[in-house]
């Protein structure tokens, strides 16, 4: 990812929150230089010094096979907000976009069918709706036994993470203040968040 060393997000833990607050992601392989992405929700969590993420395909998804030992990129990104010249003290100046994203690679290895995909299955659960676990596990075994068949249980070990946030860190102090006050009045809940991280930096 093209990252200026002023937009560099380079605290690990930092980026991890940020995939995990954004955690619906974009896997993305290629094949013969054919891109090919899916778009799915992913755990992040720190296991034995690496940077794991968990998730799983429908086996009818190509890239279901396609990721076996191959290096993936996950790209996480989420808030983002155009960035009008007009808050800027000179004429001569262009519309931007400020945002955040996270770039993962790694290679992915495929989960074992059985304890180990509904393990991931009940984490996932727990991590998104936790209400919901209590109901999931009173399912017929039957049932879930034939939910799982029809997916394809992954793990990725990041072994290269780019992050990037580009919060108007190179204007001014006045102009970084009139957009953050502009974006955080403007009725969008983006770009008030926006706002919110470019406050953070100050």
């Amino acid at each position: 990812m093209y990252t200026p060393k002023h937009f560099q997000l380079t605290d690990e833990q930092e980026a991890i929150s940020f995939m995990q607050r954004y955690s619906f992601a974009t896997i993305i392989t290629a094949t013969n230089d054919v891109p090919f992405a899916t778009h799915i929700p992913f755990l992040i969590e720190k296991r034995n010094g690496k940077i794991i993420l968990a998730s799983h395909f429908a086996k009818a998804n190509p890239q279901a096979t396609e990721i076996i030992g191959k290096d993936v990129l996950v790209i996480f990104t989420e808030p983002h907000a155009y960035i009008s010249p007009k808050h800027y003290e000179k004429e001569t100046n262009v519309p931007t976009w400020n945002y955040i994203a996270v770039h993962a690679y790694g290679k992915a290895i495929i989960l074992p069918e059985g304890e180990q995909t509904a393990d991931l299955l009940a984490r996932m659960i727990g991590n998104y709706e936790a209400d919901y676990l209590e109901q999931s596990n009173g399912l017929p075994n039957e049932y879930k036994q034939r939910m799982m068949k029809g997916i394809v249980a992954f793990e990725i070990a990041v072994d290269d993470l780019q992050g990037k946030q580009k919060l108007s860190q190179n204007r001014s102090e006045l102009e970084r203040k009139n957009i953050i006050e502009a974006l955080a009045k403007s009725g969008d809940a983006v770009e008030a968040e926006i706002s919110k991280y470019m406050s953070g930096l100050e």
